[in-house]
């Protein structure tokens, strides 16, 4: 999936990244490399819905 592909919708995209990251990634890192998207972008258009992203558990939670 190509940058112009990844969800513009804030969550549509949590659901996408969320299920990406469980299902295909180590992390965000390895995610936004595979998908050439600006990790600030995604960590950004997340935050402005109150979703943090957890290392931990490799997932964005609120």
């Amino acid at each position: 999936m190509s940058n112009k592909q990844i969800p513009k919708d804030p969550n549509i995209l949590l659901s996408y990244v969320n299920t990406e990251l469980r299902d295909n990634y180590d992390d965000l890192v390895d995610f936004c490399v595979s998908h050439s998207v600006d990790i600030n972008d995604i960590v950004g258009r997340l935050r402005s819905i109150n979703y943090v992203y957890d290392a931990n558990l490799n997932q964005f939670v609120n």
